[in-house]
């Protein structure tokens, strides 16, 4: 597909598209981690007209579980709603919301791990859009027919994360708080901390004051120093993880692999290590 946008999409270029009417496949994905209901009132009272509601809590994730609290839907339980959703091959797929990409990166990664290349958050969310707003639960797209490509991602599993305890051959990034990730304060999850090992880059500091990324060049600079094949990023529940794989890809570097499950699956086990040792003396 010649002159898609793969990475970002600004909010001019998008309403450009619309205007000629060319291929374009709009998902509104806002979401409030604990307001499960909180992304389709959000959608209802106004969205980028012909957008689809991606919910974070249904369509984005699996049921909670010993995989966290937003695990990844199984493969073809995911490409079953892309197909309800009428994708197509030739479609240019954008997302938003607004948090400066933190949700919608999450679906960023997911149409990726479908081999769909062309897809794109709009940087800066809703908040850079200037055209009017429609309301309403949306339409009801024409399902489709939609055949995936060999996935764009990288993905690991817990056993991979455990692994690596050992062999430390990857570098864990985690893109939570400083704050959570020290253990100091944990709003969410039962247990604070982090995976032994890893290394902290919260996802927020990839934006700029009005919520857009950072340039290309910056990014590389925040990045340089995991900016292998050898990075491995997490979050909470897998979904601001995304944001430092969207990131380091707009930076230019390599996908960095994603562990989906992320600290909320990685806690469901005590017996796995956590850092810093809540036994320690220190």
């Amino acid at each position: 597909m010649s002159g898609m946008y793969q990475t970002l999409i600004s909010a001019d270029a998008l309403a450009e598209r619309l205007i000629q009417d060319a291929p374009t496949r709009v998902f509104d994905c806002r979401a409030r981690l604990g307001e499960p209901e909180r992304g389709a009132a959000l959608f209802a009272a106004g969205h980028i007209a012909g957008a689809l509601h991606a919910d974070l809590d249904i369509q984005l994730a699996d049921q909670p579980g010993l995989q966290g609290r937003h695990p990844l839907p199984p493969f073809d339980t995911w490409l079953a709603q892309a197909r309800r959703w009428g994708l197509t091959d030739d479609e240019q797929v954008v997302v938003y919301d607004d948090a400066g990409g933190q949700m919608a990166a999450r679906a960023w990664w997911m149409f990726r791990w479908l081999g769909h290349e062309a897809t794109a958050v709009l940087d800066g969310g809703l908040d850079q859009w200037q055209q009017p707003l429609a309301s309403g639960p949306g339409h009801e797209p024409k399902p489709s027919s939609f055949l995936p490509k060999p996935p764009l991602t990288r993905l690991w599993q817990v056993d991979d994360v455990v692994d690596n305890l050992q062999t430390a051959t990857h570098t864990l990034v985690d893109a939570r708080s400083e704050v959570r990730f020290r253990g100091e304060q944990e709003p969410i999850d039962p247990i604070a901390g982090h995976i032994p090992g890893a290394m902290c880059l919260p996802s927020t500091e990839n934006l700029t004051q009005d919520n857009c990324f950072k340039s290309a060049a910056d990014l590389r600079e925040r990045f340089a120093h995991v900016a292998s094949d050898n990075t491995v990023c997490y979050c909470g529940s897998g979904v601001t993880a995304a944001h430092n794989v969207l990131a380091m890809r707009i930076a230019g570097l390599p996908e960095a692999t994603l562990y989906a499950d992320s600290w909320s699956g990685w806690i469901t086990d005590r017996t796995r290590p956590i850092a810093p040792n809540p036994t320690s003396d220190t």
